[in-house]
């Protein structure tokens, strides 16, 4: 178990809809911001990202990023975390991110990355 191919929803209503895995565990898909983003600029976006071989981890690490369809700015989000499975074969996720804004100075780096 453990495949991310399908679709996930986060504790903010976030979804993220995941293609099948390739032969060399990477994949594609989109992410969908929920109401809690606060933000209606904000479109579904492009994903792509990569994960363990269930095959050798039975829970395995995984990785993906977000190009964000932004009308004014440029934001990219990583994520990084792993698929557990619980004693009923229920499967979640649990992931860190980080969002990068682009900053017009190397003044307003500082502030750029959440």
């Amino acid at each position: 178990q453990c495949l991310l191919s399908g679709s996930w929803r986060s504790d903010t209503s976030c979804r993220m809809v995941v293609t099948a895995l390739d032969k060399d565990n990477r994949f594609s898909g989109f992410y969908l911001p929920g109401p809690a983003a606060g933000n209606s600029e904000l479109l579904t976006s492009p994903l792509e990202g990569s994960q363990q071989d269930t095959g050798l981890v039975p829970q395995p690490i995984f990785s993906f990023t977000v190009k964000w369809q932004l009308r004014e700015t440029a934001r990219t989000t990583v994520f990084l975390g792993q698929c557990f499975v619980d004693s009923n074969g229920e499967e979640t996720l649990h992931a860190l991110w980080l969002l990068r804004e682009a900053a017009d100075s190397p003044a307003e780096d500082w502030k750029a990355t959440r």
